[in-house]
This record gives structure tokens, sequence and C-alpha cells, in this order.
């Protein structure tokens, strides 16, 4: 298995990427889970890979899509996280993930993909960096429900998360500021690949039942497409060079 699914696109300004995008689960992995676990929003973040694929292929940007489900380790926490092989996940135990040895799943997936991404934008140097996710409506554990159509997550650096909080707004689009959960928590590959490179970023987070057929998606990717465009052309008002 790759570490990464890599989209080629003719425009270097923009690269997206998707953590979640996958429910695989590798050979030689056993999570100790009914498979019927995997198509819920703790494996994948449902619609996003659709959304990140469309919207390259609109963009003509490059993309990089994990290839890993979350439940076998999280491609989006750092290493020491305790999150990072989730021994349990918004109620549901993951006995498979009980005791295991940590560097063996970093060695394996979490390192080769960082290290993607890593060259990517070293060969890339984009004007923007998008990472595209989705969040279920309301946790099983526990949770109220999520009122939000669409999220922007950051955390010190707020040049592209202001900018497409207020466009998302304008649209009359019901859009968290930092919600569902906040960036400054839980932002580790834009903390490491984006904002530690002074390249400007968001995470976008869209409620998953907003994005699970083909109509949904295709919806998002025009929001998508629009406000990338509004985000380059107000980037490059600030200063920021297109590539």
């Amino acid at each position: 298995m790759s570490e990464a699914e890599i989209l080629a696109g003719g425009d270097p300004a923009v690269l997206l990427l998707c953590d979640h995008a996958s429910n695989a689960v590798p050979a030689g992995i056993d999570l100790g889970i009914d498979p019927a676990l995997l198509d819920l929003h703790i494996a994948i973040d449902i619609g996003a890979a659709a959304v990140t694929r469309a919207l390259a292929a609109r963009l003509d940007a490059p993309a990089i899509l994990a290839t890993v489900s979350r439940l076998v380790i999280d491609l989006h926490r750092e290493p020491d996280h305790v999150g990072l092989i989730p021994a349990t996940s918004d109620g549901h135990p993951i006995p498979g993930n009980v005791g295991v040895e940590r560097g063996a799943r970093i060695a394996r997936f979490h390192a080769p993909y960082h290290r993607c991404v890593r060259n990517q934008v070293r060969r890339q140097r984009p004007a923007l960096i998008l990472s595209i996710h989705s969040f279920t409506p309301q946790l099983e554990d526990g949770g109220t429900p999520r009122p939000w159509e669409v999220g922007i997550l950051y955390n010190r650096d707020t040049r592209a998360a202001r900018p497409a909080v207020d466009w998302f707004r304008a649209e009359g689009l019901a859009t968290g500021d930092n919600e569902p959960y906040s960036g400054r928590l839980l932002n580790a590959t834009l903390n490491r690949h984006a904002e530690a490179q002074g390249i400007p970023s968001i995470a976008i987070e869209i409620r998953n039942d907003l994005i699970r057929d083909a109509a949904g998606v295709e919806r998002w990717v025009g929001h998508l497409h629009d406000l990338t465009l509004f985000l380059r052309n107000t980037l490059a008002q600030k200063g920021v060079p297109a590539t």
C-alpha cells in the first residue's frame, strides 16, 4: 500500500490535502471491530475524498490523499498525541489498538505520509494549502447537534482563515469559526507543513450529511472552487506570491 494517493496538477499555487480520505485497513492489522464501523465517521471523513478529487480536477491543482483509515493511525495527529492510535472512538472500542507498538505504526504509515507531504510542499511551494475534512452532525457519545454547515479551522496564521469565514458567511452558509473544534488544538498537518513553512492555510470541515452523495459533492466543490479563487486574489493583494 502506498503511503498516499498523489494527484498531479498543472497549477502550483494551491495544494490540497485530505488526511482522512480512506477507511482502508492494511494487511497484517486486525482492529477487532465490526467491519460496519469502517463506514462511519470514526474511520473516514465521509465525502472528503470525493470533494478533494473533484476540486483538484476543477482547479487543476495537486492533491495528496491518505490511504489508511484514521482507526489504524490518525495522520492528522502529532506522533505523541494520545489519540494517534485510538483505543476508543466516539464510544466504540477498538480492541486491536490496545497495547499496539506505536513506533511500528508510525514508521509504516505516519512518517511516510508526512514525508510525502513535506516533499510535495518543498517541490511545489504553494501559495495556499487547503486541508479538506468532514464532520459528523452529532457525536454518538453524548454529543450535541452541530449546527454548522462548514467550519474553518486554523491556528495562529489567520491570513486565509479570516477571509474564508467571511466569504462563507456572505454566501449565507452557517459557518463555524474554529468550530466544531478548534484548530488551535487540532491542526497537526497544517502546523507542520503550512504554518511552520510560512504558507497560508486552512482546514475546511464540511458537515458530512451535505456531501454523502454526488449532488452534495458537486455543490460543495463549486463553493470551494469559488472560495479558492477568492482566497488567491485576497492573498495576492496582501503581497503573498502566487507560487
